[in-house]
């Protein structure tokens, strides 16, 4: 067997292999919703084959599997053509024998990137930063439930046994012994990403019930992306070994806060090394002014990005700590746009808006492109709001439909995301929507079968 390809992959992965025989390799890519889709096979014959094959059509599907007309054309299911990526290799610990996965790069046939990929998009948004000189930084949160298993959908999500033997209960934010109510997942968690090479920077309870909060290190974009969506399997994979759920949906729980994707950005000038949102001598830049702008005029139309779903909408309520305006503040935790306390070389926006059900990929594509925006349209933001930002005007779409309707009339937004992109996007998203809407809910039957 060829190990050439042994030598490209990071140290951890290498590490996971050592002296065992590596039985299989998992070759993947995130789809519309992020979830992984590809081919697993032995690992002697990944050694000898460069690249592989799948249909563009994994780009149409809906979450409950069903396929959207491609509204580029006719619907022939091309093969994309798919190779490694190895600096993305890690281990799949959770499998019983001795297993890597790999995220691949997706081109069409011509050897270009497939626009509708969502991780080319954000190599692509990337990109448009660097033609400019600029390097996009990002730390994102990663907030999720670990809840009872829950095997039929007509029953509501409760929370997971504790190690106590009650049921875990919420209003318990920053508590120690709540985390460890449920301290085997962690550290089940904690253990796989240390296996993966992944880096946790701090984990700490929500104000949720069995709600889980994990931060990671600032970094490159991509790299980060790509963090996500290997967490959300490993973290998934932890609380199955420990007979409860990990969900990632946007409100789980009536009731309960909403889980979030917090998205903290910072720009860096390629040349100097330095961050643009700060002058030398410590002071905010106009491109901090212009960044906060870009963020305010263009998100409602990347709603759709950051609340994909129509779960996702139950998160922007009123009183449960979700942010539902653009109103930006510094250290103003009621702000949709935060700008936290840091030094001027850590200066950053934290986007508030993004729920945790998002495609990670997407969700900072799409923040990340608000941003770049407002750099080129060098627009002044509102003023800062001070006081209480959950009682503002309502500044957002509050179903996925009005937000489908938003992304498709922004022009600016549209032009940086790619046209193919977008109207394949709206066209998954819509057919979902009207999936959604055929089903009758247990609040239409309880309050209207006997009243109306």
């Amino acid at each position: 067997m060829s190990h050439a390809w042994h030598d490209k992959i990071p140290q951890a992965a290498r590490d996971y292999i050592a002296e065992r025989r590596l039985d299989e390799v998992e070759c993947i890519v995130a789809d519309i919703a992020g979830v992984a889709r590809g081919k697993a096979m032995p690992a002697s014959k990944f050694a000898f084959q460069e690249q592989f094959f799948l249909p563009n059509s994994i780009f149409l599907q809906t979450i409950t599997g069903e396929w959207t007309d491609n509204p580029m054309g006719a619907f022939t299911e091309p093969d994309m053509i798919l190779t490694p990526d190895f600096t993305t290799a890690t281990a799949a610990p959770w499998t019983a024998d001795i297993t890597l996965q790999v995220i691949h790069d997706v081109n069409d046939q011509q050897g270009n990137p497939v626009p509708l990929a969502p991780r080319n998009l954000l190599k692509q948004i990337v990109a448009l930063y660097e033609a400019e000189g600029w390097k996009p930084i990002i730390a994102p949160e990663m907030e999720f439930f670990l809840v009872a298993r829950n095997i039929d959908p007509n029953q509501p999500i409760i929370p997971p046994m504790g190690r106590s033997g009650r049921r875990v209960a919420g209003k318990q934010a920053y508590s120690m012994s709540a985390v460890d109510e449920y301290g085997k997942v962690i550290d089940d968690i904690y253990d796989f990403a240390e296996l993966q090479g992944l880096e946790i920077d701090g984990i700490l309870q929500e104000g949720g019930a069995g709600q889980v909060e994990i931060n990671l290190a600032h970094g490159d974009p991509v790299n980060l992306a790509d963090q996500i969506f290997y967490f959300k399997r490993l973290i998934r994979e932890a609380a199955l070994r420990h007979d409860c759920f990990a969900t990632f949906m946007a409100k789980p729980i009536e009731g309960e806060p909403g889980s979030a994707m917090h998205i903290h950005q910072s720009v860096i000038d390629t040349k100097t090394g330095k961050n643009i949102f700060s002058n030398p001598d410590g002071s905010e830049t106009d491109a901090f002014m212009h960044c906060i702008a870009g963020l305010q005029n263009h998100l409602p139309a990347v709603i759709a990005l950051l609340a994909p779903y129509v779960n996702s909408y139950r998160r922007y309520v009123p009183d449960f700590a979700a942010p539902i305006n653009l109103e930006w503040g510094r250290d103003n935790r009621t702000t949709g746009l935060r700008v936290p306390i840091s030094g001027p070389e850590a200066r950053r926006i934290e986007n508030r808006l993004a729920g945790m059900d998002c495609n990670p990929y997407l969700g900072i594509a799409a923040s990340l492109a608000c941003a770049y925006l407002g750099l080129k349209e060098k627009k002044a933001p509102y003023p800062e709001c001070k006081g209480d930002a959950y009682m503002s005007a309502e500044d957002l779409p509050y179903n996925l439909g009005d937000a489908l309707d938003l992304m498709g009339g922004s022009d600016p937004v549209r032009a940086v995301l790619g046209e193919d992109f977008c109207s394949v996007y709206e066209a998954v998203k819509r057919n979902e929507y009207k999936e959604f809407l055929q089903v009758i809910s247990p609040w239409e039957r309880e309050h209207l079968l006997l009243n109306v």
